[in-house]
């Protein structure tokens, strides 16, 4: 079953991607999302058109073949070029290396492996740029069952982008994200952002339980929104890889670790207001729990880094 607001993985397949969200869902308009899986041999195309994106190594290594008018002469690329991503062996290893691919670029993407595009469509073209992974911001959010891992390669203070904030969070089994529920659905000039956000999934067996799970173990995690106004929204989904959530308005949170399987989401945020931030409002009834951390620590098993795994 598909609605416009859960995708299940291969809900949306176009061209050779898995996924395809963007302005064509209905009620949708500001952000986009492609995954796709390539295999020796094979290529994913991203066209010229008036839209800025991030390519995101998800599992495997790829090659960006592109071209555009500016790009970041600090990357050597002015022009156009091909861009190695080392990327990683799995989304649990840890942040990525990424590309940012300015409005108006077209790409071709081969390599081995899976890999998400995030997508904001926009006439302002901004330097195409590579980030290395030693470079992506890491964060250690929350405390206690709250705590997660935040990785910050699209946010406004590491990527000059014209619309898209993006990043990525690593939750261990059994602990709470996105918590507490909160919003951002309402242009409040220096208190809330207004932004459609994607929650792109992934799920596996927690970090250390590979030899105890069985063959027949079967990942998963929970995603919630629901309505902090008169549009109606009521969203309660059990997610797996590769499935994807959107959040049109309303409070979103929590997503939670199921025991046993960690969890993995991939943020895609973009609005329609004239400052590129992410402001939130904390549900009034859920908001004190923040209080909580200052009296707890960290969650010992992170950070989750590749020489870790």
């Amino acid at each position: 079953m598909t609605d416009n607001w859960f995708n299940p993985r291969g809900s949306r397949p176009e061209d050779g991607w898995t996924d395809v969200i963007d302005g064509r869902v209905p009620g949708w308009a500001h952000t986009g999302l492609r995954t796709g899986t390539l295999r020796d041999g094979g290529s994913l195309r991203l066209g010229a058109g008036a839209v800025e994106r991030i390519v995101v190594p998800l599992a495997g290594s790829f090659t960006v073949t592109y071209d555009d008018a500016v790009a970041d002469d600090s990357a050597g690329t002015a022009g156009g070029a091909v861009q190695e991503l080392e990327g990683r062996a799995s989304v649990f290893e840890g942040p990525t290396d990424v590309l940012y691919l300015g409005s108006g670029t077209a790409a071709v993407i081969t390599g081995v492996g899976r890999v998400a595009v995030a997508e904001a469509p926009t006439d302002t073209v901004k330097p195409t740029t590579y980030i290395p992974r030693r470079d992506v911001p890491v964060e250690l959010r929350g405390a206690g069952q709250s705590s997660r891992q935040v990785h910050n390669f699209g946010t406004p203070a590491a990527l000059d982008a014209a619309r898209l904030i993006v990043c990525e969070v690593i939750t261990p089994a059994g602990n709470w994200s996105s918590w507490p529920a909160h919003k951002h659905d309402t242009e409040r000039p220096g208190q809330e952002s207004e932004l459609e956000e994607i929650y792109y999934y992934e799920s596996a067996v927690a970090r250390g339980s590979e030899h105890v799970a069985p063959d027949a173990a079967d990942p998963f995690a929970l995603h919630r929104t629901s309505a902090s106004d008169d549009r109606p929204i009521d969203e309660f989904r059990q997610v797996r890889t590769g499935d994807v959530a959107l959040v049109p308005y309303g409070w979103h949170g929590p997503a939670v670790a199921a025991p046993g399987y960690d969890m993995y989401y991939l943020n895609v945020m973009a609005g329609p207001g004239p400052e590129r931030v992410w402001n939130i409002t904390d549900d009034p009834a859920h908001g004190w729990v923040r209080q909580l951390w200052e009296s707890e620590s960290l969650d010992p098993r992170l950070p989750y880094l590749k020489e870790d795994v």
